[in-house]
């Protein structure tokens, strides 16, 4: 990971950290890895999502324990230890800055945290389609519903679901969340 990390400028390593943080703090549903590598890429690194995203669990695990065991600006660092002489420096100065200036509001909001392993709801969209004719139907006029779920996965990585309903399999789905509202009424 450390050799990932140095290829990251600083600003947007500083940007991943931020967005980590804030994810830990339940300010943002997750940190959206695609996007910030998309921008990175741009800005002439050889980088991919998967990297990326294994720099950002990495981060995230290490901001997450160092706030479970309450640990200083100082004490972390330490408990890198030889992990510290092999990151740039640029990453040690960031997570020095941003431990300093933040942790301690993870370590509230840590203790509150429940480690269920559930992901988050992010976003939702769909679109009504119809499929006009394949290569085996000349006249489908077929209708169908896509929808697209947005979630952010328990380490905080955004990504999108999409799926395909027909017209009865969507009324059954509308249902269900009436149902899910009607009984949120009641709470």
């Amino acid at each position: 990971v450390a050799d990932k990390i140095r290829l990251i400028p600083q600003d947007f390593f500083a940007e991943l950290c931020e967005q980590i943080i804030q994810h830990l703090n339940h300010k943002i549903p997750g940190i959206n890895t695609a996007e910030l590598c998309q921008r990175i890429q741009t800005s002439g690194v050889d980088i991919n999502i998967a990297d990326l995203a294994k720099i950002a669990n990495t981060l995230s695990f290490l901001f997450s324990t160092a706030a479970r065991n309450n640990l200083s600006t100082e004490e972390l660092l330490a408990a890198l230890g030889s992990g510290v002489s092999t990151l740039p420096k640029h990453a040690v100065q960031v997570i020095r800055h941003v431990w300093s200036e933040q942790g301690k509001a993870i370590a509230a909001s840590e203790d509150v945290r429940s480690e269920a392993a559930v992901g988050q709801f992010v976003d939702m969209k769909w679109k009504l389609g119809v499929a006009m004719s394949s290569d085996t139907c000349r006249s489908l006029k077929y209708p169908y519903v896509t929808v697209t779920l947005t979630v952010a996965d328990p380490s905080g990585q955004i990504t999108d679901k999409s799926f395909e309903m027909t017209i009865p399999q969507f009324k059954n789905f509308f249902r269900q969340f009436k149902e899910m509202a009607s009984v949120l009424e009641t709470v």
